[in-house]
This record gives C-alpha cells, structure tokens and sequence, in this order.
C-alpha cells in the first residue's frame, strides 16, 4: 500500500508564507516564480532583502603591525625614494580611495623625474590582493609534482584545449579552461607583493628612482637604517640589489597585515552573513548580476563565499581580451603604430610570441568598483554607467564606441592590431550578441545592477557620482 506523503510543520508554514504575500508583491518580486514554489522561504527573506542563508566569513586576523609591516608602512609612503622626491607608492594608490588613483588624476597617473610623464596604464587598486595566485596557464600535471611545465608548454597545451563557455552557472567548470590565471599587474608579469612593489619604483613614467645603488643609499643615510639593519642585520647595506629587495619585502608586509589593504567591511559583506538588507534596487542589481541570461557578471567577477568561508573577491583573476576602445587621452597612443597588447607586450616579454594572448588584461576585482573614474587598462571609460552601456552594446551598437575608417567601416577592437582582433571575447554573455539581437540588459536592469555594485564599496571608501 503506498503511504501518503508526509506534510511537514515547515511545508505548511513555507507555503502559508507564500501565499499570504499579496499577489502584488509576487509580480513585483524580481524574484523568478520558480525559485517562490521550490523555496518559498528563502524567496520570502530574500524578497524582504535578507540572505535566506547568512554565512560565516574567514577574514584576515585583525593584529598589530609587526615590525616589518611598521618599516614598510613608512616606506609606502616615503616620497625621497623617488627620482623627483615627491612620488610615494601613495601618490597612486590612494588610502582615502580604496588604494586605487587619487580623485581627480587622469586614466593614467603622472610621474618621473619632473612628475609629468604619462604612464602607459591606468592604476588598479591595491586592495584584496593578498590572496591573488601566482600567474599560470594550466596546472602541473596531477600527480608530478617533480615535473616543472614552462610557460611556453602551457600555452601549447591550452591552443589545442577546447573551451568551455564562461557563464554564472558553471564557473567550475569553465575554471578547467586552460586560461591565463593570477599574477599581478594588468597583465600579471610578476607573482609577489614585493615584485609589485619593486616595478613601480623603477619604472621611468612612475617614482623613477634610478638605480639600486642610488634607493641603497638614500635609505643607508635616512631615518629608516637604524631599523632596517635591526631586522635585516647589519650587511643589508653591503648590496643594493639586497637592500632593496629588503625594503620592497617590508613594503609588502605591509600589505599582508594591514587590515587596510583588505577590510571587507562593503555592505555586501555584512549581507553575507546576514547583517544587512538589500534596498529593491540592489536585490534586482544581485539578481541580474548572478543571472547567467542577463548580466552574466558573477562568470568572471566571482561573488560566492569560497568552500572554505573566504569572502569572495570579485574576480576570478582570469585574463580576457574585452576590445574596449584605444584611449586618445593617453600620449603613448598618439602613435599609431604602438599597442598595448597585455601578456603578449611590451612590458611582459616572456609570453610575446604567444600572440594567442595579445590584447589579454587580468581581470580586476569589482570591490570599490564604484569609487573608480578610470576603468579598464587603458582607464577609457569614467564611470559605471559608461562601462555597463559599453558592456550591453559593443556589438549591438560599435558605432557608438569605435571610429571609422576612410569608408565608413567601424573600426572594432581598435585599440588591438587587426591580427589580433580574433582573440577578443565573442563567445561568454553578453558579448555573444550581434546587431538585430536585443540587448542582454535594458538601461533600468543596467542601473540596478550599478547600485549593486555600490554595496561592494568598503565602509571607508566614498561611491563616486556616476
């Protein structure tokens, strides 16, 4: 005899829930239909705003400074290491602005000797860094751990690898695509916090500092010797070449243990584990944001807890060519014939024959997103709207972004050579449209999901007008 199932205290209590909501909160739920007759209470909560299912988030330990992290505090910002003597790793990674540009600065940052020398790049944050992988194509082989794989192999390993579509609901599984992955700087050509910070120092548009001997020198006779030959012994000055990788490791210190660098302190965050809600407008930007039909946002800026509790980054420091549109505003790009081609060029130089990669950035955390005025590597856009206008309509609408050539044929892609212009993303959401197809998102769906963006601003950074 087959037993009738059983109704449980909790079915009656779900179902009651949904149907005592007015048949108008349902239509005006964003919330789709299903989700309310499969999971009635969580739709509830999260129609009212609330995680239906609040987490517990594994956050950096909160502890003072060691002695290292306090030398490389004051390294950070110790302008007299630059060539001009008024450039400080702060001057570009502004502490009032989520360690990213300074309010005010062009898409690129001024520097060397007389501080107005263009950079070539806009500047990313400095924020969240502290868990970002080390650059690689594809892992060892499972299994061999004695077995070293080149760079080279990897990419011929991955030009034969078929590619799985990017989308929100499968980010395992396109995480086995044999991409590009970590490293830092645009296009991820140096794999430490104290590589990072030795680049910049050096680089002739930046601090400019010269030579190892001339930073030895001025940090042998500055107020930072006494504490650097009590940590590092006293031959650190006996080598510049040590000396300063010494004060970059300081400096990177600094980074890993400064809450700073890493507050998680965004209204997302406290969503997460249940100690916020979301306004209307930012359920509807979450929604969209997660939906691999519209937004598709989350395939590349990750927005889940990791298994193990790690607040999500934003980013699945993943490389992609986007084809966003050559900035005029930067100098370099008066000549015609350079490009900024990412891996493949010119400040990497071991990846330059894999041109499979030219035109390839990292793709940067969403976290302060909305405190920015330079977005992407070449910092072409100003704020969110202009990037999430650009997002919906490159290739329903390239005329709107790209100039024209002598027979009125929109140039796409034209800050990538012609070459190349095959390597940029056509194939993951939203950019798999064509002209005639409609827009993945309308402007109103567009909005929404830039007021989402804004819960990802930490408390002691200020959303910038859009």
């Amino acid at each position: 005899m087959q037993k009738s199932p059983r109704i449980t205290i909790g079915m009656v209590i779900g179902c009651t829930a949904a149907i005592g909501l007015s048949a108008y909160a349902l239509a005006a739920s964003p919330i789709p239909m299903q989700l309310w007759l499969i999971h009635p209470l969580d739709s509830l909560k999260l129609a009212q705003g609330d995680n239906p299912h609040p987490v517990k988030l594994i956050t950096p330990v909160i502890a003072p400074l060691s002695a290292m992290a306090e030398l490389g505090k004051t390294l950070f910002y110790d302008p007299s290491l630059s060539g001009s003597g008024k450039e400080s790793c702060a001057s570009c990674h502004d502490p009032h602005n989520a360690y990213g540009p300074p309010v005010g600065s062009g898409p690129v940052m001024l520097g060397g000797p007389t501080g107005h020398s263009a950079g070539f790049r806009a500047v990313p944050s400095l924020r969240y860094l502290y868990r970002q992988p080390p650059f690689t194509i594809a892992p060892d082989p499972t299994g061999d751990n004695d077995t070293v794989v080149t760079l080279s192999q990897q990419a011929a390993q991955a030009a034969d690898s078929p590619r799985v579509p990017k989308s929100v609901n499968n980010t395992h599984t396109s995480a086995a695509n044999l991409v590009p992955h970590g490293g830092l700087f645009w296009d991820g050509r140096v794999n430490t916090l104290q590589q990072q910070a030795d680049g910049p120092l050096f680089n002739p548009v930046e601090m400019d500092a010269g030579t190892p001997a001339r930073v030895a020198t001025i940090l042998e006779l500055g107020p930072h010797a006494t504490l650097l030959r009590q940590l590092f012994g006293q031959s650190v000055f006996d080598n510049p070449n040590h000396t300063v990788s010494e004060a970059m490791f300081a400096i990177a210190r600094y980074q890993i243990e400064d809450p700073g660098f890493h507050p998680f302190s965004s209204k997302y965050d406290a969503w997460l584990v249940g100690k916020a809600r979301f306004t209307p407008a930012e359920l509807r930007g979450y929604l969209l944001f997660n939906d691999p039909n519209k937004g598709n946002c989350a395939a590349c800026h990750l927005s889940q807890p990791t298994r193990d509790h790690l607040p999500p980054q934003f980013t699945d420091a993943q490389y992609e060519a986007l084809g966003v549109p050559r900035n005029p505003n930067i100098p370099a790009n008066g000549d015609p014939h350079f490009f900024d081609m990412g891996i493949c060029g010119p400040f990497r130089t071991d990846m330059s024959k894999q041109t499979q990669y030219c035109g390839l950035f990292l793709t940067p955390s969403l976290r302060n997103a909305a405190t920015r005025h330079a977005f992407f590597h070449n910092g072409v856009f100003h704020d969110l709207t202009q990037v999430m206008d650009w997002y919906v309509n490159r290739d329903l609408h390239p005329e709107r972004f790209y100039p024209k050539d002598a027979a009125g044929t929109v140039i796409k892609y034209n800050d990538i050579p012609a070459e190349y212009r095959k390597n940029v993303d056509t194939f993951d959401a939203p950019f798999n449209r064509h002209p005639g197809d409609a827009p993945a998102l309308t402007q109103a769906e567009q909005a929404d999901i830039i007021t989402f963006i804004k819960t990802l601003t930490d408390a002691d950074a200020k959303n910038q007008p859009d």
